[in-house]
């Protein structure tokens, strides 16, 4: 061995050959921090020294490649002053450089993942070999920058400018078979075989089978493109990412003005440019907020996988109540793995539950991603049934019937009555106290909230609400089992609203607020959007359903009437006694058309107007950043409140919840972010 690092290692092999091997000491993944980047430029120092050299292997002896930069130094490392982290880049760019530059043939082998700075180090060698399992990208848009350490330059000229702009402006990983297709990887084969097809490959090499300097000039050089074909490639682009991106994410944009600017360059002065780049998005509040979230869902995770140590296996589920929400959980359920009955009592609304299951898979088949084979066997893991002897054997049993406290308590008394003794109760409710609906069974340990969020397939987020007598091991368990399908749980603890319906309606009221004070509700839905939302609230309150907005506007209002009342009339009474309960009925704030592709569309109708004017004085004008205040001031005060009360444990849980229980926008963060 040439060189015996905490993270790498310098192994000669056969005819002259160097294995770079990644084996990061004492963590289960390799990750590029600064350490290991100091020790790589220690580590081809001494490859570069090596009299004997004739080609070049850099594998990894981990699961996966590479899993890409430690994003935990990002933070402190992108405050810093520019000229630090310039010098910074400019040394890793030089590592990276050697390895490119080093006069003999360079191969990279790559398991499992290799993305971000990993797939960077393995665009600086001449040849990829991929596992059939691998992936590679370079997911940076995700975090508001772009690649840092040459990927955005070397990319285009392995794969060509619309395939990296592509890969990069998307930030999704791509599958070995696509890697090869396009030329970023060089040969796919089963894991087994990999190092000796790597070795084997790098041998042609050395016999001169392959000229592999073509493949070093080749990104060593300009863009091998006309320049009026580069001009129709970029300008295209950046209508089709721009309308992908929008405003907020700067990112996106700038690896098209990036790859611009350095299409006709070399390597040494289009680094320049990528690294310029980097740095100015590297300082953006977007980006700083994008870290946090990636910084905070891997917190998410942490907690997760730490309650599923305890938890109890789940091998069979039941729903309870088959209407679109019941439908939508049972097709989670068994989609993951987990077989399930789905009970009502009526006959109609089991056809509808199983109707939602099979819509969903359904989409999946057309899309691409399920074959028909595979939806038979989901589909048939589903069990409808009328009869509630049928659930006897359930592991656990989610309740998800009819929004009214008192029908709850009473099918959860009797699922308590059928079920095994150490069965775990659920139920999903979005307002009713979890310690109310204990109060209906012997066992309240065994049972808490679990919040789905519609549409069920789409949202990430699952509250489990604990109550007052919940255990511990029934949490555990149900956090668990919400992981298992393919959500991301997050713990609250048991109040009016729990946490995001809490933190959702006193935005809500602000809005009903600035209605009353002559606001213009379209004029609201535009700022509110332009400001990030994926929808005004107005149009949100059409979503979610009037009727159930007014229900929940109603429990908030019992629960904190210090500053949720609101006195009179609001616009939401006005539509809620009309009978516009939004797109479920067609009309609400707005009325609803099918569009081309069968989906609700909004448009806006006069009719609405004497509803208004029963509420408003007289209409009012507004400046936009008044609007943003009154809606988000209360928001972000009463996030506060539940961290302060301990409704939700931390701020990272919480900034989490509000993104994928709301969508609240991505590059402000979160509530507690935002402020």
């Amino acid at each position: 061995m040439l060189f015996d690092g905490d993270f790498f290692q310098v192994i000669p092999r056969d005819q002259g050959i160097i294995d770079l091997v990644f084996n990061t000491k004492n963590n289960k993944v390799n990750i590029l921090s600064l350490a290991a980047l100091n020790e790589l430029g220690q580590a081809v120092k001494t490859i570069e020294a090596h009299a004997g050299l004739a080609g070049l292997l850099i594998s990894s002896e981990k699961d996966a490649f590479i899993l890409g930069a430690d994003i935990t130094e990002f933070i402190g490392l992108f405050s810093s002053p520019e000229a630090q982290l310039k010098e910074q880049l400019h040394r890793v760019h030089g590592i990276f450089n050697s390895i490119e530059d080093l006069p003999v043939p360079t191969v990279t082998a790559i398991q499992g993942e290799a993305l971000g700075g990993g797939c960077e180090l393995a665009l600086t060698t001449d040849y990829r070999v991929m596992a059939t399992n691998a992936t590679i990208g370079l997911p940076e848009v995700n975090l508001g920058i772009i690649p840092g350490l040459g990927g955005s330059i070397r990319l285009p000229r392995l794969i060509g400018t619309e395939n990296a702009l592509e890969w990069m402006a998307k930030g999704k990983p791509q599958q070995a078979d696509v890697a090869l297709k396009v030329g970023a990887a060089d040969a796919v084969v089963e894991e087994q075989d990999l190092r000796d097809s790597a070795l084997d490959l790098l041998a042609r090499c050395i016999k001169g089978e392959f000229v592999y300097n073509d493949r070093k000039n080749l990104k060593k050089g300009p863009l091998r493109l006309r320049p009026i074909e580069a001009a129709m490639a970029f300008e295209t682009a950046r209508g089709m990412i721009f309308k992908a991106a929008g405003p907020h994410y700067p990112a996106p944009m700038a690896l098209v003005d990036t790859l611009e600017k350095a299409c006709f360059l070399g390597r040494d002065e289009a680094i320049q440019v990528e690294m310029e780049t980097f740095i100015k998005l590297s300082k953006t509040d977007v980006s700083t907020s994008l870290i946090g979230l990636f910084l905070n869902s891997q917190s998410l995770k942490k907690i997760t996988a730490q309650a599923t140590k305890s938890a109890r296996p789940i091998k069979q589920a039941t729903v309870l109540g088959a209407g679109i929400m019941g439908g939508g959980i049972a097709y989670q359920s068994a989609c993951k793995g987990t077989p399930v009955t789905l009970k009502d009592i009526d006959e109609k609304a089991l056809k509808l539950g199983m109707s939602e299951a099979a819509k969903q898979l359904n989409k999946r088949v057309e899309r691409g991603h399920m074959q028909p084979l595979e939806m038979a066997e989901i589909i048939g893991s589903i069990k409808p049934t009328l009869n509630m002897a049928d659930i006897s054997t359930a592991d656990i049993v989610i309740e998800a019937v009819v929004e009214n406290p008192k029908v709850k308590m009473g099918v959860l008394a009797e699922v308590e009555k059928v079920v095994g003794d150490e069965a775990i109760i659920t139920s999903n409710t979005s307002t009713i106290s979890i310690d109310k609906l204990a109060s209906s069974l012997k066992k309240p340990k065994r049972f808490c909230g679990m919040h789905f969020f519609n549409p069920v397939p789409v949202m990430p987020l699952v509250e489990v609400i604990r109550g007052e007598k919940t255990s511990e091991d029934t949490v555990n368990t149900v956090v668990a089992c919400a992981a298992n399908m393919g959500k991301s749980p997050v713990v609250v603890n048991d109040c009016p609203g729990f946490f995001v319906n809490r933190i959702l309606f006193p935005y809500l009221l602000g809005f009903n607020l600035l209605v009353r004070d002559g606001a213009d509700f379209r004029q609201v839905d535009q700022v509110m959007e332009q400001f990030g939302w994926p929808m005004g609230p107005a149009y949100l309150q059409d979503v979610i359903g009037i009727d159930t907005c007014h229900h929940a506007i109603e429990v908030m209002e019992q629960g904190y009437p210090d500053r949720m009342k609101f006195d009179g009339e609001s616009i939401l009474d006005q539509l809620y006694q009309a009978e516009r309960f939004g797109q479920k009925n067609g009309k609400g704030f707005y009325y609803y058309e099918q569009d081309k592709k069968g989906r609700p569309a909004k448009v806006y109708n006069e009719d609405v107007e004497p509803l208004v004017k029963a509420v408003q004085a007289k209409p009012g004008e507004f400046d936009k950043n008044d609007v943003i205040a009154r809606l988000m001031v209360p928001m972000c005060l009463e996030t506060v409140r539940c961290l302060e009360e301990g409704i939700i444990a931390s701020a990272a849980e919480a900034d989490m919840a509000l993104v994928m229980g709301i969508g609240f926008p991505q590059f402000r963060g979160g509530a507690l972010r935002y402020i």
